[in-house]
């Protein structure tokens, strides 16, 4: 191949990816165009929510699903999760509210990466400061989001209890929804919002619960499909922060134990995440 061929034949890769990216571009516009009508159409039949959590996880697993290629899932994830969140936020203007308590690096990272740079960023001392400002927030359209750590350590509040009330923030998400060990932004998250009326994913629950005495250990949680995210001592026993089957309420909670809770509270629930074969 001569040299004049070979430049020739870079020119035209090159020609490719500019007229990929117009198409890309062109796309989003598109895109754009499609929300300005869901608007409308929503402004007709009287408004909701712009947050849809099932629907994000099913177009997720889609994606993650059908990628190929050299470009890593990790990318792929991050740019559609911006785009989501703020063609939300043109639809419907929103900030994240986010506990920064466990440091602000990997919470930092973690808001970018699934939010942008678009969407506002409020940082918070604690838990129960982020879920106070999600709750202050409330409009007819749910309102702000808050990042709250899915771990909890030793010492720390009890600030699942925060979200037992009827109209208390709750559970909508857990992120990154693709799991994996090297996740750039791989510390797991929940996603609080004020209560939404239609869309949960309902894959897993997640409950509030107080026992007399000890509670349940966690190898008889795991043998009834739950899971121990938080175990604190409280007044006459523990406060436990419970996952459990999507499909549960309060009173199928109950029923699953020997001993019964003695207090029980629906937090919120979110999808399952898709890990990577």
């Amino acid at each position: 191949m001569t040299e004049n061929a070979a430049l020739e034949s870079l020119a035209e890769l090159r020609a490719e990816i500019d007229r990929i990216d117009g198409e890309m571009h062109e796309l989003l516009i598109e895109r754009g165009g499609i929300i300005d009508r869901l608007i409308a159409v929503k402004a007709r039949q009287g408004g909701g929510s712009a947050f849809r959590p099932g629907r994000e996880a099913d177009m997720m697993r889609i994606i993650a699903a059908r990628h190929r290629g050299r470009l890593p899932l990790d990318t792929v994830e991050s740019i559609w999760r911006v785009i989501i969140s703020t063609f939300t936020f043109v639809q419907s203007p929103y900030a994240v509210h986010a506990d920064m308590s466990g440091g602000d690096a990997a919470m930092r990272d973690s808001a970018r990466f699934h939010f942008g740079f678009t969407v506002p960023l409020v940082s918070h001392a604690s838990p129960r400061e982020t879920i106070a400002a999600v709750a202050a927030s409330a409009r007819p359209n749910g309102g702000d989001l808050g990042m709250l750590r899915a771990s909890w350590r030793k010492g720390e509040t009890r600030w699942w209890e925060s979200l037992a009330g009827a109209r208390a923030p709750k559970i909508i998400a857990r992120l990154p929804f693709v799991e994996r060990p090297d996740h750039p932004a791989g510390m797991p998250v929940f996603i609080i919002s004020n209560p939404l009326a239609e869309a949960a994913a309902r894959d897993v629950a997640l409950f509030s619960a107080q026992w007399s005495g000890e509670g349940p250990d966690d190898a008889v949680l795991k043998t009834l499909g739950c899971e121990c995210l938080g175990r604190d001592t409280a007044a006459e026993g523990v406060s436990l922060l419970t996952s459990a089957p999507g499909d549960w309420d309060e009173a199928r909670f109950r029923a699953a134990f020997a001993q019964a809770p003695r207090d029980v509270a629906w937090l919120g629930s979110h999808a399952e995440r898709f890990a990577l074969a």
